[in-house]
């Protein structure tokens, strides 16, 4: 046997031994690999399982300050786009009275407005949370 056939059954060895490893994994570890990495979420709809990784995320629930610190602040600090600063009264009791008050408020922080968008920059903040946030902020 010449050193040329030699290199073809040795990489003809390891191509067939490598195949062989390939298909030794069971179903379990195939749809491990095969799970999805996420859940798409429509807006209106619930979404299962969000409350239970917001309160993991959050730890069961974020302070107002927590809230404004990590993920408001940025925009509502300076008032960047038109954005209410935070502690001007006027500005927000404005949007407020535009919007039906905190509870509409509120809801424009859950879905999003202008620039903002849903929820802000906190995907993970229950309701609450981002109701807290806004109290602090508007002063309301």
């Amino acid at each position: 046997m010449n050193w040329i056939n030699k290199m073809l059954v040795a990489n003809a060895a390891a191509l067939a031994l490598w195949a062989m490893s390939a298909q030794a994994a069971t179903n379990d570890e195939i749809a491990a690999r095969l799970k999805p990495v996420g859940e798409v979420c429509v807006s209106g709809q619930e979404c299962k399982g969000v409350a239970a990784v917001a309160a993991s995320a959050s730890g069961g629930g974020m302070s107002p300050d927590d809230v404004i610190a990590k993920h408001c602040n940025a925009c509502h600090g300076a008032g960047v786009l038109g954005a209410p600063k935070i502690g001007d009264a006027a500005a927000w009791k404005t949007r407020a009275d535009e919007q039906g008050g905190l509870d509409g408020l509120l809801a424009k922080a859950i879905s999003g407005i202008n620039a903002m968008p849903p929820k802000g920059t906190c995907a993970t903040c229950s309701d609450d949370d981002l109701r807290g946030a806004v109290k602090k902020m508007s002063g309301l």
